[in-house]
C-alpha cells in the first residue's frame, strides 16, 4: 500500500521554467532607447552589471524570502526596556544592501548631468527583482536635497546619504559610513491634509545642528521605521515646519520615537512601515519655520517621480514573466503565443509597459536638467511641474489592471503564491500602492491644475508634443486641442480626464522619437485613435505589428 501510493500517477509536463539569469537591462529595448535619448553617451556599464544581477536566480530568492519572512517589531528587550527595533530577514538586507551600493538612493546629488537619469534606469531595473525596498530607498533620494537647507545637518548628513554603503547598524550618525532617511507626515486625522495635523514641536534650545525642538504626537503612516532619520512635519508657534528626527542622537542615547505597531498591508510586504508616537522626541528644524508644506511638496515630487518608475519597473517584470510563459506553454496544438488572441493581448502590455517607460524616464529628465543648470529657456522645469503629477496619475492608475491582465496570461498559476514563488501575485499585491501614496488620484489632478497656473504651460506642452506633429492624425486632434483645454479649465471635476490625456500625448510623441514606427502607430490607433483600448488589453486591431511589438518586449533579445 505504501509503495503503491508512492508510485506517480503521471508526468508533469508542459510547465514554464523560471524566468532567471538573464541581463534585465540588456532585454529591455524600450528603456535602453529611452536612455540613449534622454542622455546620449551616458555609461551604461553599471547599469548592464545591474541587470545581470537583478536578473540573477540568487537575487530573486532574495526577494522571495524578504516577502516570505516579514519585518517583525520588537518594542521591549526581555528587560522590559523600550527597543523599538524591527527585525528583517537577511535577504532584505542583502537587497538593500545592493540597491544601495548601487547608488539608486541619495547618490545622484552629489553626481554631475546624466546621474538622475542613470539612477531612474536604475530604480525601474531593481524594481524588477523586489519593490519593497525601494520604499526606504525613495524617501532618502527625496530628503536629501531638503538637508542643504540646514548647513550644519547637512554637513553631518549629506555626504552619508549619497554614500553607497549599507550600515544597519543602530548607531548614532556620525558612527556610520551610510544612512537612510525617511519621512513622516500623516496623521490620523489627515491623511494628505497635513495643514490638520496635531504633532507639535517646542523650542528646546539650540546646538551644532542648530534650532532644536520636542516634539510630541503621533504619524499614523511611518515607513521604515529603522531608518537613521526621519524629516516630520509638526506645527510651531510659526506655522507647520520641517524636522530632522534621527533615531539615535548624537550623544549615542536613544531618541524618543516609539513604535506602536507595524501595519499589516496588502502588498508591500518586505517593507516595513508603521506607526509612532512621539514623546518630546527631539528634532532639528530644517528650513524655515513655517514653510512645512513647500519642503513637503518638494520632496513629494521626487517620490511621485520614483512611484512612476517603479509602476513602470513592475509592468516590466509582469510582461517578462508572462512573455516567457506564454512562449513556453502550449495549448490546442501550439504555444500560447502563437494564438491570435494571445499575440493581441501581449502587444496590447508590451505598447503600455514601453509608454509607461518612456513617461516615467521623460519626467526622469526633467529632474537632472533642472538640478544640473541645464535648462536655460525653463520648458524642463514647466514640463517637471506639470508631467510629475501627469505621470504618478496615469502610468500608476494603469499599473493594476495591467498586472490582472498579465497575470491572466499565466492563468491559474499566476494567482498562487506557493511559498512566495508567485511572482505574479506579489506584483498584482504591490501594484496599488504607487497610486496611493505620495497622493492618490484626485491629489494628482488637483497639483495638475495647480501647475497650470505657474507659467506658460500650454507653449511649453506644444513644443514637447511638436517631434510629432504631422505623423498621425489621431494625435494631431489631440494635440491641437489641449491648449484651449489647458487655457479653459475652470472645473476640477475634469482635472482627471485632462491629467489622461497629457499623458497619452506625451507618451506618444515620445515613442515617436525614440521608439520603431509600428510602436508609434500602434500606440496612437488603440490609445488615441477610434479603435480605443483603455479598457481591455487585447484590443489591437487586426493590422497591428503583433510580432514585431512582441519580439521587441522579448525579456531575452
Amino acid at each position: 500500500m505504501n509503495a503503491a501510493s508512492a508510485s506517480p500517477t503521471h508526468e508533469v509536463t508542459n510547465q514554464s521554467t523560471p524566468l532567471a539569469d538573464v541581463n534585465l537591462f540588456d532585454g529591455d529595448r524600450a528603456l535602453r532607447d529611452a536612455l540613449a535619448f534622454h542622455a546620449p553617451g551616458l555609461e551604461v556599464a553599471s547599469l548592464r552589471a545591474l541587470g545581470a544581477e537583478v536578473g540573477s536566480a540568487a537575487m530573486q530568492s532574495h526577494a522571495r524570502l524578504a516577502n516570505l519572512h516579514k519585518p517583525v517589531l520588537h518594542t521591549h528587550d526581555r528587560q522590559g526596556r523600550r527597543v523599538d527595533e524591527v527585525e528583517f530577514h537577511p535577504s532584505y538586507h542583502a537587497l538593500i544592501g545592493s540597491v544601495i551600493g548601487h547608488g539608486l538612493h541619495g547618490t545622484p546629488w552629489a553626481e554631475g548631468p546624466g546621474g538622475h537619469l542613470r539612477r531612474a534606469a536604475g530604480f525601474i531595473l531593481f524594481t524588477e527583482l523586489e519593490a519593497s525596498v525601494m520604499c526606504p530607498v525613495s524617501m532618502s533620494y527625496a530628503v536629501t536635497p531638503a538637508l542643504r537647507a540646514n548647513a550644519a545637518l547637512h554637513a553631518d548628513w549629506g555626504g552619508k546619504v549619497t554614500a553607497p554603503a549599507y550600515d544597519d547598524r543602530p548607531l548614532p550618525v556620525g558612527a556610520k559610513g551610510g544612512v537612510t532617511l525617511g519621512m513622516g507626515m500623516t496623521e490620523k486625522q489627515g491623511g494628505s491634509d497635513v495643514r490638520a495635523n496635531t504633532t507639535h514641536a517646542e523650542r528646546d534650545g539650540e546646538d551644532r545642528w542648530g534650532e532644536r525642538y520636542r516634539i510630541t504626537g503621533h504619524k499614523w503612516f511611518f515607513s521604515a521605521p529603522q531608518s537613521d532619520a526621519h524629516l516630520v512635519l509638526a506645527q510651531t508657534a510659526g506655522g507647520l515646519s520641517c524636522f530632522l528626527v534621527p533615531r539615535w542622537l548624537p550623544d549615542g542615547a536613544r531618541n524618543r520615537i516609539e513604535v506602536q505597531r507595524l501595519k499589516d498591508k496588502l502588498g508591500n510586504q518586505a517593507n516595513a512601515s508603521s506607526e509612532v508616537e512621539f514623546r518630546e522626541a527631539f528634532g532639528w528644524r530644517v528650513g524655515d519655520e513655517g514653510r512645512g508644506i513647500p519642503q513637503i511638496l518638494a520632496m513629494g515630487a521626487l517620490t511621485r517621480l520614483d512611484c512612476a518608475l517603479g509602476t513602470a519597473g513592475l509592468m516590466r517584470q509582469a510582461l517578462g514573466v508572462a512573455l516567457h510563459h506564454t512562449v513556453q506553454r502550449e495549448a490546442f496544438g501550439k504555444p500560447l503565443a502563437a494564438h491570435p488572441l494571445m499575440k493581441n493581448v501581449l502587444a496590447d502590455l508590451a505598447l503600455e509597459s514601453e509608454a509607461a517607460t518612456a513617461l516615467a524616464m521623460r519626467v526622469a529628465r526633467t529632474v537632472d536638467r533642472t538640478e544640473h543648470g541645464q535648462d536655460p529657456s525653463g520648458h524642463e522645469a514647466v514640463m517637471r511641474r506639470v508631467l510629475t503629477p501627469v505621470a504618478k496619475f496615469w502610468v500608476c492608475k494603469r499599473g493594476s489592471h495591467f498586472a490582472q491582465e498579465a497575470m491572466e496570461c499565466l492563468g491559474g498559476n499566476g494567482y498562487v503564491e506557493e511559498h512566495g514563488e508567485g511572482v505574479m501575485a506579489r506584483i498584482y499585491r504591490e501594484m496599488p500602492l504607487n497610486s496611493i501614496w505620495e497622493g492618490a488620484g484626485n491629489i494628482m489632478a488637483i497639483d495638475l491644475l495647480r501647475s497650470l497656473r505657474g507659467g506658460p504651460v500650454a507653449e511649453a506642452l506644444a513644443a514637447e508634443l511638436a517631434p510629432a506633429r504631422g505623423a498621425h492624425a489621431a494625435f494631431d486632434r489631440l494635440a491641437g486641442a489641449l491648449p484651449a483645454r489647458l487655457d479653459g479649465l475652470t472645473e476640477e471635476v475634469e482635472a482627471r480626464v485632462l491629467a489622461r490625456d497629457i499623458a497619452l500625448a506625451v507618451q506618444a510623441a515620445l515613442l515617436r522619437q525614440h521608439a520603431p514606427d509600428f510602436v508609434f502607430e500602434a500606440f496612437c490607433d488603440s490609445r488615441l485613435g477610434t479603435g480605443d483600448s483603455l479598457g481591455a488589453f487585447g484590443s489591437l486591431a487586426r493590422h497591428a505589428a503583433f510580432d514585431a511589438l512582441i519580439a521587441r518586449a522579448n525579456p531575452i533579445q
